[in-house]
């Protein structure tokens, strides 16, 4: 009775049925209903005042049901018999669901309004759930809610190219002055990059952050440790700002941005056109200052957004740093085989003792930079595609090849001797790069071979007038690095046997003795031997 009659003094002093449904929260058709006694009856707005007590009256003949207490306690009789049936739908089941189950499995036919005041009167533990908690009022340069929200589509005019536009937003609730920024993605990059272009709009740094559960912001969302991402620690840090994220599926935790939302989209993004998103970006700060902060805001007692902040808020924020925030992004990758790392298009190396592990890698404009463990490991000068590697990184053993380089290769060289230094030098007198790798395979043989026979193959490959790594290398495999020792007298042969120079001797004397007469007799004794 109370509730229908504050619908009639709201529409009696003059309210449409429209403004009255959104101010007490009743559904139009239910103010339709409830009034249509009073308009058939020729009561009109403005009319004669009407006291509460003459309402009461009215109403009592318009709708008896309203009044007849006994009619009520007989449905909410009926409705106490399945008591424990409703407890057990009420976890998983709407009103709704639980009216049409009472009709359908259980024969009683009850209208919604009923069962929720019969709830709300049995199971008040039910209706404490749906309580909102107001916060308290938030002081000047305390806090700021940040949130993306969807804009809709748009179609590049220069590349003919749809995307979909999203708008970063970041709103000061004390005096409900906001900052906008569209963009086309949602990456790490653009929401660290959003918040310095935020807070150059504010001219300073709100001392605690609100962001929804983004992956962009917060890593793993957690209520009471939630880990935030690498770079959106080093922005708040280089600010003095803390990050506070909201609890996750919680839009109540930060509510001043999330009822701007709407607003946004039907007043900045309804029916505009941009001709890229540079000048969307410029436009939205534009719209931000004069169309949003000029607005005439029922919270704050009807005053603009902004002439509130400039008054009370902007002097509070944190002061924004001397230096220019450094944007940066963090990434994470694994150290293969090769000691490399892949950071966007581009190799870098890092020490050959990490490989498998898994780095933190920074990267800026001009520097790369790789952490384990949160210790900086490996820094390089930053490339835009291709491949950077620090020979140091490899093992020293994998790496000798290439520390071997031309004047390595003439000191080494001289350790041998002076023929070995002559080839060397000769070698890499001309196109010492090309010729390199000749060089130090002929010095490569020093461990198998010696310095000795080295030295001794060099001066042999010189005199024959082919120095190079194939010779050198072809006569140690030989051994004919030293010339053999002349043959002297029968060479050592045995006493019984015929020397060199006997065994012939006979045929150059042309002596019979020393001949067979017959050469198959010859061949019958012994010719084999």
């Amino acid at each position: 009775m109370v509730d229908i009659i504050e619908i009639y003094v709201h529409w009696y002093a003059g309210r449409s049925k429209g403004a009255v449904a959104t101010s007490l929260g009743i559904d139009r058709k239910t103010v339709r209903n409830y009034l249509r006694p009073a308009e058939q009856a020729g009561i009109v707005p403005g009319g004669p005042p009407m006291s509460q007590e003459d309402w009461s009256k009215l109403i009592r003949s318009w709708f008896p049901q309203l009044a007849d207490r006994r009619l009520r306690q007989v449905r909410w009789g009926e409705l106490d018999a399945h008591h424990e049936f409703i407890k057990e739908l009420l976890p998983v089941a709407s009103r709704a669901t639980i009216r049409q189950r009472l009709r359908d499995e259980r024969g009683l036919d009850i209208s919604e309004p009923t069962l929720r005041r019969w709830l709300h009167a049995t199971m008040p533990e039910q209706a404490r759930a749906k309580v909102t908690v107001l916060r308290d009022e938030v002081d000047p340069g305390s806090e700021a809610q940040i949130d993306y929200g969807f804009l809709g589509q748009w179609t590049n005019p220069r590349s003919g190219k749809r995307h979909r536009i999203w708008a970063f937003v970041m709103v000061l609730p004390c005096s409900r002055h906001m900052f906008v920024r569209p963009v086309v993605n949602m990456d790490q990059h653009t929401w660290t990059e959003a918040h310095v272009a935020a807070f150059e709009f504010f001219g300073g740094v709100p001392k605690r952050l609100v962001p929804d559960n983004l992956k962009t912001g917060v890593d793993k969302p957690d209520l009471y440790d939630p880990k935030i991402n690498r770079a959106y620690a080093e922005l708040a840090n280089y600010y003095g700002a803390l990050v506070d994220p909201a609890r996750a599926l919680k839009p109540k935790d930060k509510p001043r941005v999330e009822r701007q939302m709407p607003y946004i989209r039907d007043s900045f993004w309804a029916g505009r056109e941009f001709v890229s998103i540079e000048h969307m970006q410029a436009q939205a700060v534009v719209w931000a200052r004069d169309v949003a902060g000029q607005r005439e805001c029922r919270p704050l007692g009807g005053a603009a957004p902004i002439a509130v902040f400039e008054a009370i808020e902007s002097e509070m924020l944190l002061p924004l740093p001397e230096a220019p925030f450094t944007l940066a992004r963090w990434s994470t990758a694994t150290v293969g085989p090769d000691i490399h790392i892949k950071v966007g298009r581009t190799l870098y190396s890092v020490p050959w003792k990490l490989i498998g592990r898994r780095v933190d890698v920074r990267s800026t404009a001009t520097m790369v930079q790789v952490f384990l463990d949160g210790e900086l490991v490996k820094t390089h000068a930053a490339l835009e595609q291709g491949k950077r590697t620090d020979a140091a990184d490899y093992p020293p053993e994998k790496i000798a090849f290439q520390m071997r380089t031309p004047v390595w290769c003439r000191t080494q060289a001289a350790e041998v001797g002076d023929a070995c230094r002559a080839l060397i030098d000769g070698l890499l007198e001309v196109n010492a790069l090309y010729r390199l790798r000749a060089a130090q395979g002929v010095l490569g043989l020093r461990k198998k071979y010696g310095d000795a026979r080295l030295e001794a193959a060099c001066v042999k490959a010189t005199a024959v007038g082919d120095p190079s790594y194939r010779t050198v290398k072809g006569v140690l495999i030989a051994g004919t690095e030293t010339d053999p020792e002349p043959e002297t007298g029968d060479a050592g042969a045995a006493a019984f046997l015929h020397g060199p120079a006997g065994l012939f001797a006979a045929a150059t004397t042309g002596t019979s003795d020393d001949l067979p007469d017959d050469p198959a007799a010859d061949d019958a004794e012994g010719g084999d031997r």
